[in-house]
């Protein structure tokens, strides 16, 4: 007979219960990545792949009964769909259920040591924190598009290869706002074109079964003003929903997912402010006195290392008003692919709105409101 667990065991197990029953079911999200991350995530895939090919050969060449498959990220049916992905700059929720072979970290409990950011960091995110609670936002309706316009650039180099920073372009996104499952989530306007940002529907499913609701993985205004407000339980909630695969930084993934919120979406005051007090009890966050987005504006930033790729990302806010200007990633120290100091992809928010249709801009909107 399994023993009943006692005390604070058996109360922290009920707590996360309920962390999951805040978070959504259902079908793995897709989720668009701001240029901040894809590369990291293209690299991580094409490492994923490699390692699952190779397991695959060697079990082919033996006679020992093959051991299952590593667990991978789900992708939208056939290599060309992933292509399209990859380029438009969509990526796949962390496994489709909570036994996909991610760490088993305890939501909120940090991977590395120490208990939280640095005293200079924990001052400035305090600071932030402040602006953003006294900052007016238009609550955005169901029916309504979240629009983000940003200049920046990637690495295109060759995969596990010597960076090679892109050309620095423009994109433009539109986040569809609808609350109920959907396949349609918005639409991105990047290098000349139009790419369609939609779940992927497996051969032989109903798009209804594959169609997924606000959350994590699709966050919308609504869904976002539904968190807790108290920093340590919106931080157990995102350690929660977060899954890595082995040998990854759990506490640089929640950072990260903390920082594609807050830099592509719009969310209550209330919900921004607590973003960044949770950010602040993240084992291993800094701050930078001088950090330069993609357009060349300076200001400080709030930062984190990630020691395994010897990478750092730096949110970067105005040194002023404490607006947030952009995100890049650089490398801490010299490694095969670059130098210390190397710029992996930067990326600056020129415009944030909302508008009502898929394809707007906030001037359109505008122009419509006076007709």
């Amino acid at each position: 007979m399994n023993a009943t667990p006692a005390g604070s065991e058996q109360e922290e197990r009920a707590e996360l219960e309920e962390l999951r029953r805040l978070l959504p079911a259902g079908p793995v999200e897709r989720q668009v990545l701001p240029p901040g991350r894809r590369s990291h995530h293209k690299d991580v895939l094409m490492q994923l792949i490699d390692r699952d090919h190779d397991h695959g050969r060697n079990n082919a060449d033996s006679a020992v009964r093959p051991r299952p498959r590593l667990p991978r990220p789900a992708l939208v049916a056939g290599s060309v769909a992933v292509a399209v992905a990859l380029a438009a700059g969509l990526t796949v929720g962390i496994g489709a259920g909570r036994g996909d072979g991610g760490a088993a970290a305890r939501p909120g409990a940090s991977s590395t040591a120490g208990g939280g950011g640095s005293r200079g960091a924990v001052v400035t995110l305090d600071r932030i924190a402040a602006v953003a609670l006294r900052t007016d936002v238009e609550p955005v309706g169901d029916g309504q598009f979240v629009y983000v316009r940003s200049r920046g650039a990637g690495n295109e180099g060759v995969f596990d290869g010597p960076v090679d920073l892109g050309k620095m372009h423009e994109r433009q996104v539109w986040f569809s706002q609808r609350q109920g499952p959907v396949i349609d989530v918005g639409l991105i306007r990047e290098y000349g074109q139009d790419w369609p940002i939609e779940i992927g529907v497996p051969d032989g499913t109903d798009p209804k079964d594959a169609a997924v609701p606000a959350g994590l993985d699709r966050p919308t205004y609504a869904w976002l003003a539904s968190l807790p407000t108290d920093p340590d339980a919106l931080l157990k909630l995102l350690y929660a929903g977060t899954r890595v695969e082995q040998g990854e930084d759990k506490d640089q993934e929640v950072f990260d997912r903390i920082g594609d919120l807050v830099g592509e979406q719009i969310m209550p005051s209330a919900t921004a402010a607590a973003f960044y007090k949770a950010t602040a009890r993240i084992p291993g966050v800094t701050e930078v006195a001088d950090a330069v987005d993609a357009v060349g504006r300076h200001g400080i930033a709030i930062a984190r290392e990630d020691t395994r790729h010897g990478t750092r990302t730096e949110w970067i806010f105005d040194p002023g008003t404490l607006d947030y200007l952009g995100v890049r990633t650089v490398f801490s120290r010299d490694t095969e692919r670059a130098k210390a100091g190397t710029v992996y992809n930067t990326s600056a928010v020129l415009e944030r709105g909302v508008v009502d249709k898929s394809g707007q801009e906030p001037g359109e909107r505008r122009r419509a409101g006076r007709g």
